[in-house]
């Protein structure tokens, strides 16, 4: 099994999978509402026990104890205030039970409530010290404030583990739709620095409140408040509260199709609240997991051997769009997308007309937003043949294991694909085939590693092979990433494992693409930008509210909102693309232009 680090360390290293609700579970076992839910611990351990575990089986990599009010004062209206330290004690141990069990690191988190209809003061403040000092006693790995209804009562928990000022805890809040507290407190007020002389959380959360598009709301404002990791566990939907819990039934997928896109934010921790179920986390972590299974360590998977390393052969004289590149002439590259089915005439003629305009090079995707098509591979090789133009190919790691990401590149080698461009790839769920599995054995900084070994003659058991490849590694990049610090450190793991140069997503902010350009200067790599002629408001709107990883700014939708008529919208968004190119001309190697519809007169148009 994998070795178990801190709880801090591992929301740094990669992504945790947080459990969901431990009342919706509960109730589901005909507990009468008027019975203390924590006391179960000690009266009937089976539940929880049963329920921790089938969160784990789920996926969760932390379980959280069933100890949400099991603080003095909560206790004592049930008349088991001085049981504070049996019950906690319990509530630790069913969990850890379960967590030693599992075949992979597990951790035990801590529950702690808000004291709902109590002021913070010095019995509330004893009250908090002494339940997350009976959790600690227990063998917690961490301590999870949840729910937090205000900032008093977040600073009022911070003061509470001064004992403890080096273990790890969290800050979780609960907001609403305008992404306030119950207080009206705006997260710019929640997530400021806490005050000097209290420890600092090691994640802020958001959890319970609202339902998952309106918890991506506040994810987003939030990501750009704070220094350090965040988990969000949005409910399933509307709550009803019973006996201080909020208790909700509904189906997993709603709460499923959200856990890329908090993931593409920069989240660090996801889970569920109110109403969901070890079905919802099952969910979540089948889209997540694959995605994040070799975090931070990808490019480290390649099998060391024996075998000598061949020289590989150096950039420029891997393709002419790599010689370009390497000898800073201008490059330009036109996406066209494969047909869904295998007539390939269309697409081919297309590909001839940008020859003969002077177009360096194609950019064929690979199954882009999961979608199933016609090979790449294939498509890019009768493009080659056919129309006499480069391809970059981009290469996902979603539908093939190691074995077959390997065959495809030698066949990549052997059709003369020499530009590659590697990405991760979207989870299958975000597509048209939800029920298609996604493998993921890597992610595109991985891939990188086992293309620069293949260019220098080694596979990856450790095999020799003849000839050695001698593919040009393209990587993706995203300068308007929310988690901007992530996307940055993470195009640094890719030039290290190998890239040679990178295309941005497309990018309307050129703000945001100079500051990433900026930090990454100094690593002296071709880099060319994205470029998507709007074809309408429409398409703009489209663009704005359902693409990932695209911004596109107030005073672009304003121009597309200033004319009317199709053609007439279609002239402005090319003139926002030639300006865009003007501007960035002298910072970039060159564009690749993503026309709308697969339009080339449109992509001509912009390059003119």
């Amino acid at each position: 099994m994998e070795k178990k680090t801190g709880f801090a360390e591992a929301l740094r290293q990669g992504v945790l999978i947080f459990d969901g609700a431990m009342g919706t579970e509960i109730y589901k076992h005909n507990v009468q509402s008027f019975r203390n839910f924590d006391e179960l611990c000690v009266s009937d351990p089976g539940i929880i026990r049963g329920i921790h575990a089938a969160y784990c089986n789920a996926g969760a990599d932390v379980l959280t104890t069933n100890s949400f009010g099991a603080n003095r004062l909560a206790l004592n209206k049930y008349g088991l205030g001085d049981r504070v330290r049996e019950i906690n004690a319990a509530a630790v141990a069913l969990a850890r039970e379960v967590a030693v069990q599992a075949d992979r690191p597990v951790y035990v988190g801590g529950s702690v409530g808000p004291f709902l209809r109590e002021s913070p003061g010095d019995d509330v403040l004893g009250a908090l010290r002494e339940q997350v000092g009976s959790l600690i006693d227990a063998g917690a790995d961490c301590i999870l404030f949840e729910t937090l209804p205000t900032r008093e009562s977040a600073e009022c928990c911070a003061d509470a583990m001064k004992a403890w000022p080096d273990f790890p805890f969290v800050l979780s809040y609960r907001v609403f739709d305008d992404c306030e507290s119950v207080a009206g407190e705006p997260l710019s007020r929640l997530m400021a620095p806490l005050p000097e002389g209290v420890p600092m959380p090691v994640a802020w959360g958001l959890n319970c409140g609202v339902g998952p598009d309106a918890l991506l709301t506040a994810t987003e404002r939030a990501m750009g408040l704070i220094d350090r990791p965040l988990i969000v566990q949005p409910n399933a939907g509307r709550a009803k509260e019973v006996a201080g819990r909020q208790i909700l039934f509904c189906t997993p997928d709603y709460l499923g199709g959200y856990a890329k896109r908090y993931l593409d934010l920069g989240v660090r921790g996801i889970g569920g609240c109110c109403g969901t179920t070890p079905d919802h986390i099952k969910e979540i972590a089948q889209r997540i997991k694959p995605l994040v299974r070799n975090f931070g360590k990808t490019a480290s998977i390649i099998v060391t051997s024996e075998t000598p390393a061949k020289e590989a052969m150096a950039f420029q004289h891997k393709s002419r769009l790599a010689w370009r590149l390497a000898n800073g002439k201008w490059a330009t590259s036109v996406e066209l997308i494969p047909p869904r089915g295998y007539d390939l005439g269309d697409t081919i003629r297309k590909a001839r007309t940008l020859h003969h305009h002077g177009v360096d090079a194609v950019n064929i995707p690979d199954g882009p937003r999961a979608s199933s098509r016609l090979s790449p591979l294939i498509t890019s090789q009768q493009i080659q043949r056919e129309a006499q133009i480069e391809v970059i190919l981009h290469f996902c790691c979603r539908d093939r294991n190691l074995i077959g990401m390997q065959a495809d590149l030698l066949a990549c080698a052997a059709c003369e694909i020499r530009n590659i461009l590697f990405v991760t790839g979207d989870p299958p769920k975000l597509g048209n085939y939800p029920f298609a599995s996604g493998v993921f054995d890597m992610d595109s900084i991985g891939l990188c590693a086992v293309q620069k070994r293949l260019n220098q003659g080694i596979d990856l058991g450790g095999q020799s092979i003849d000839p050695q490849t001698n593919a040009a590694i393209g990587v993706g990049a995203d300068p308007t990433a929310l988690d901007f610090e992530r996307e940055v450190r993470r195009f640094h793991e890719k030039i290290e494992a190998g890239a040679e140069f990178a295309i941005t997503q497309p990018v309307f902010d050129l703000d945001a693409l100079f500051r990433f350009l900026d930090r990454v200067a100094h690593l002296n790599i071709p880099i060319l930008a994205g470029i998507w002629p709007l074809a309408s408001l429409r398409n703009a709107q489209f663009l704005q509210n359902e693409v990932p990883g695209v911004t596109v700014p107030d005073t672009i939708m304003e121009r597309m909102a200033s004319v009317s008529g199709k053609e007439d919208q279609r002239r402005v968004g090319i003139e926002i693309a030639r300006e865009a190119i003007e501007r960035l001309c002298d910072r970039v190697a060159g564009v690749q232009i993503s026309p709308p519809f697969g339009n080339v007169q449109t992509a001509l148009s912009v390059l003119e």
